[in-house]
């Protein structure tokens, strides 16, 4: 079954809000705990993540209320990518198929603007992002083959 999640990008302080969230909302991190940007597969030719990097959030989630995910990752400036009010939250769209995925990440990013083609990612997902016309982010994350 989908499910519609707030995903939060951090400065560095990711580990810290969910530790603060977790002591409200209570539960565990889902999944795997905290996964790490040094979790990383190498990818050939690409550069070695620095140290202070790859001790970073790149993904941890919490069930908070009425079956509804709070996720966060860090946003590293060194990997190009700056917080600012309107990109430090996205609205994680997980659909039952790759089609409904598809049709909605082709609707929502029509007269805005995709950060990140729609691919198979090495965590298992078929994944996008985009900022629709008004400026919202949206994330896209199917786990159906």
């Amino acid at each position: 079954m989908g499910r519609t999640s707030t995903y939060l990008n951090f400065s560095n302080q990711t580990e810290e809000a969910f530790n603060y969230y977790k002591s409200i909302f209570g539960g565990e991190f889902l999944g795997n705990g905290i996964s790490r940007f040094g979790d990383i597969p190498k990818m050939e030719g690409a550069p070695e993540l620095p140290e202070e990097i790859k001790k970073l959030v790149m993904h941890v989630e919490l069930e908070i209320l009425g079956g509804h995910y709070l996720m966060g990752t860090d946003a590293p400036d060194q990997m190009d990518f700056r917080i600012s009010m309107g990109n430090n939250v996205y609205i994680m769209l997980q659909p039952d198929t790759r089609e409904e995925t598809k049709s909605l990440f082709d609707k929502l990013s029509d007269g805005g603007k995709i950060e990140q083609e729609l691919q198979e990612m090495f965590w298992g997902d078929y994944y996008g992002s985009c900022k629709d016309k008004f400026g919202v982010h949206w994330m896209f994350a199917c786990s159906a083959k």
